[in-house]
């Protein structure tokens, strides 16, 4: 009978214990989604427990092929693994439904796991007239459909306001050199204007931050004919700054902080890469305080981020074995670490371009360096950069085109260390 007693008591102990468990569970789960809703950009940007990625989940050679919302949702979950918890999207095209799908991805991970949490920068194209047509761009005058890319992002930031927690006007929309579509400020300036608006009316939910993201010399960190007023007055209205830089690019346009000095002659092949990897970090920095200075002499209170920089693994161009040498897994994975690891110490978020390699950006030229940006090929294979991360396991039941992720090279360093290229250093452009 005693015996009998015990075992009552002890089941009706484990039901107690097991009930409060769910308890505790579905408790915990509510106070985080709670949290999570109440975070705004403010709490996000700049913290290093939120690292963010440009993110493209395009898998074909052409945009018309859609990601579906499975492939969407695992695309998420890889991300997430990463530990990645902000991502920047570029367009809410109307053919084009990849912005809306990766809101829809993320929200239904979110009703499924409420501890989910990937937060999103949406940007929204802004082109000039007869920009991508067979008619000269007429950069004086804006396109008519800049109108609808707006109302779009605004419909999204409020269907989606506990995900996107940025609004982007424009990518790389003032730089002269985007010549088949830039823009001049004053269009920039209309639309974030519109948007700030919306916020103190109820448009637009008003923690919600406004931005532009563009290249450095756009925002003053270089050519001064850059530095007008309606620049100062876009600076003012954003709620921060998002600046692109590339050293990357700069090996070919730019390359005497690329080639080996004189004074390092003597190095390794190596050293030499590695030292490369140094200045061109440096570079990032120097571009980064060049755009803060100017920033903080119009308005001292204006934070500024990166909206974009990245490293290729392969070009056949300007950049491989018959330009600059720049390219490389081995560079890319010391650029990204870098990167992560100053960012991170300075409060500085890093919208690291990009999350996997897409082959739509260059397809006629299946080598061309805008193809493999990506930190992920489209083997499933994590590059140099994140080998680190197979290793911890954090990929582990995740795939990416029904494929487990694996390293590249095998995990082979020794192989992969073969394909590097030394800085060019009597390259001429």
């Amino acid at each position: 009978m005693k015996k009998s007693i015990k075992i009552i008591t002890y089941v009706t102990a484990v039901i107690v214990l097991f009930s409060c468990n769910i308890s505790e569970k579905k408790k915990n789960n509510s106070t985080t989604k709670k949290e999570q809703s109440s975070l705004n950009a403010k709490d996000i940007l700049g913290n290093p427990n939120y690292p963010a990625i440009s993110y493209g989940g395009y898998r074909a050679k052409s945009r018309t092929v859609q990601p579906t919302l499975p492939e969407l949702k695992r695309d998420m979950k890889l991300l997430y693994a990463m530990g990645i918890r902000i991502i920047r999207t570029y367009n809410v095209q109307p053919d084009l439904p990849h912005a809306s799908n990766i809101l829809e991805a993320i929200s239904q991970l979110k009703k499924e796991d409420p501890s989910f949490e990937m937060y999103v920068m949406l940007g929204a194209w802004i082109d000039c007239q007869n920009a991508w047509t067979d008619k000269a761009p007429n950069h004086e005058v804006e396109s008519a459909q800049n109108e609808g890319e707006i109302a779009r992002a605004v419909a999204l930031a409020n269907k989606y306001p506990d995900i996107v927690k940025v609004v982007a006007v424009g990518n790389e929309a003032m730089v002269r050199w985007a010549a088949s579509y830039f823009v001049r400020p004053n269009v920039i300036l209309k639309w974030v204007n519109h948007l700030q608006d919306l916020k103190t009316t109820g448009g637009l939910p008003k923690d919600l931050w406004i931005t532009c993201s563009d290249d450095f010399a756009s925002w003053g960190g270089g050519d001064t004919s850059y530095r007008v007023k309606e620049l100062e007055e876009i600076i003012k209205a954003v709620d921060y700054v998002s600046m692109h830089t590339y050293a990357y690019h700069n090996s070919h346009y730019n390359p005497m902080f690329w080639k080996v000095p004189e004074n390092e002659q003597n190095l390794s092949d190596i050293e030499k890469v590695d030292a490369a990897m140094l200045r061109a970090l440096e570079f990032a920095k120097r571009q980064y305080k060049d755009v803060s200075d100017y920033v903080k002499s119009i308005d001292s209170t204006k934070t500024i981020h990166i909206g974009e920089t990245g490293w290729a693994t392969t070009s056949n161009g300007h950049y491989g074995v018959n330009g600059s040498k720049a390219t490389d897994e081995y560079k890319q994975g010391l650029y990204y670490n870098h990167l992560r690891e100053w960012t991170s110490k300075e409060g500085i978020s890093c919208f690291y371009f990009e999350a996997f390699d897409e082959q739509w950006k260059d397809v006629q030229n299946a080598e061309g360096s805008e193809n493999h940006f990506g930190l992920i090929n489209l083997k499933g294979e994590a590059k140099y950069g994140i080998w680190d991360l197979v290793d911890k396991g954090v990929f582990k039941g995740l795939t990416r085109l029904g494929k487990p992720i694996s390293k590249t090279y095998n995990g082979n360093k020794e192989a992969l260390l073969k394909d590097v290229l030394v800085p060019n250093t009597e390259y001429q452009r």
